[in-house]
């Protein structure tokens, strides 16, 4: 029995330490592989590599374009700005990625990480773990003995808060590191793109706030810098309630001379061409500052066939989301024409303010679109909640000073076309009053009295008091 009861101790006891001995080398791992993430090389550069657009060779020429949004990345990227968290936002195509990517090859993304966003939690969770080189203890071989799984009643918002307690451990040790060797101690980067892909509900609001959590934690004690970056301004209505230690770097179309020297060398680049100064003058005309569209045109061999391209599919993309049905429409698209009507009288106030100044365009800066404040614009709308779906589907933009403006010049050359069509005004005050009609029959109720005599009836009653409705027939005066 002796004999049997130390044999059998004794494998316990080689188990249990051999068990403890996996669990405490897991999590040395762990670390080891997150730390690696952050070595120089990243992913996200060795895809963009491939990608000749935006390859160092071919961006080296035109890093002058935004000096002063590029020089702030540069520095915050770097670790050289730091105390803050990052927060870019601008309409789509303005170049916000790219400059981004431009940073992180400057220092071959040394100490840097870099994941897309989404919607879905889950897959979010998976793009961070990638990013960090994580696995949530997916791997933990704990689970071949019948152990209760990690991932068992977890939700991603729990995986994504573990990731970030590893994160935090691994810039601390950094931290330190570079203390013993008397080293300047720089905080990791975070960079988050397409935040505005997040869901505006209960889930994604949680998840930005997690974010914003450690952002500011992070920022105040300098382990990690977060940037995120969002095409939309409700991203900045969100962070903007707790925010203290964040910074915005607005990116904007460029403007005129800087759009028309870009398309130069764009041109020259493709094509090895200089295009003559009123070609250049009449793209910027059409298409605006927005680096997107000048790239397309820049690689077409009719420059002003593809402007005209490009307006003509803005105005088709606004008409298919917003076009109005007037007077003759269906009562069962009442939602739908709500939400295209309040566009339609939006975009026809911003053409009318157009027409109200002197002048909408600066020969040294270009376009000046006009533009509302968005207080002004949920009034002239009647509706508070539509204008952030515009802004989502980029129909109009609102910036970082809350002012509503169309989301590119292509858009409002849009509106100024549709808007001046004959009859549109009459078309839409139709349709106006058609909905007015059909929610004024959906706030009416029919009340029927039957087998009455002929003779004055008087109704009296309040049903909304619970008192009921009473019909009754009046006496007829004698004399």
């Amino acid at each position: 029995m002796f004999e049997s009861s130390a044999t059998t101790s004794a494998s316990l006891l080689v188990l249990g330490l051999a068990g403890y001995g996996y669990h405490k080398y897991y999590k040395y791992l762990v670390l080891q592989k997150m730390e690696k993430a952050f070595k120089p090389g990243d992913p996200v550069l060795e895809l963009a590599a491939m990608d000749e657009e935006i390859s160092k060779e071919k961006t080296n020429g035109l890093q002058w374009l935004r000096q002063t949004e590029q020089a702030k990345i540069d520095a915050v990227v770097s670790g050289r700005d730091t105390g803050h968290y990052l927060l870019l936002i601008g309409e789509k195509g303005t170049g916000k990625s790219s400059m981004l990517l431009d940073a992180m090859q400057k220092v071959d993304g040394e100490g840097i990480s870099m994941f897309e966003a989404h919607a879905d939690l889950e897959i979010f969770r998976i793009r961070l773990g990638k990013a960090l080189d994580y696995e949530f203890h997916e791997d933990y071989i704990g689970s071949l003995f019948s152990i209760k799984g990690p991932r068992e009643g977890n939700t991603a918002l729990l995986d994504i808060e573990r990731a970030f307690n590893k994160l935090e451990k691994i810039a601390l040790k950094r931290r330190n590191s570079q203390k013993r060797r008397q080293k300047l101690a720089r905080p990791l980067v975070l960079i988050i793109n397409s935040t505005h892909l997040l869901r505006d509900d209960e889930d994604g609001r949680d998840l930005l706030e997690l974010v914003q959590q450690r952002a500011e934690q992070w920022a105040a004690s300098n382990l990690v810098t977060v940037v995120l970056n969002s095409d939309d301004y409700w991203v900045y209505e969100r962070l903007k309630q707790y925010a203290t230690r964040m910074e915005i770097l607005p990116v904007l179309d460029l403007p005129k001379d800087q759009a028309m020297s870009a398309l130069k060398q764009y041109r020259t680049r493709f094509f090895g061409e200089e295009p003559a100064p009123g070609i250049i003058e009449q793209v910027y005309n059409l298409v605006g500052g927005r680096l997107t569209f000048l790239a397309r045109v820049a690689k077409a061999q009719d420059m002003l066939q593809t402007c005209h391209e490009i307006c003509h599919m803005e105005k088709v993309w606004f008409l298919n989301k917003c076009w109005i049905l007037g007077e003759e429409m269906d009562d069962d698209v009442m939602d739908q024409q709500k939400y295209a009507s309040a566009a339609m009288v939006l975009a026809k106030a911003l053409v009318d303010q157009e027409a109200g100044v002197e002048s909408t365009y600066d020969p040294e800066k270009g376009h000046l679109l006009p533009q509302i404040p968005l207080h002004k614009a949920r009034e002239i709308m009647t509706r508070a909640d539509f204008i952030k779906d515009y802004d989502h589907i980029n129909i109009f933009t609102i910036d970082a000073q809350a002012m509503v403006r169309a989301d590119s010049v292509p858009m409002q050359n849009a509106f100024r076309e549709i808007c001046g069509q004959p009859g549109f005004e009459e078309h839409l005050n139709a349709t106006l009053d058609r909905i007015s009609a059909i929610e004024s029959l959906g706030r009416t109720r029919e009340i029927i009295a039957k087998d009455l005599v002929s003779g004055r009836y008087r109704v009296s009653g309040r049903p909304d008091k619970g008192l009921g409705m009473l019909v009754e027939k009046e006496r007829e005066k004698e004399g």
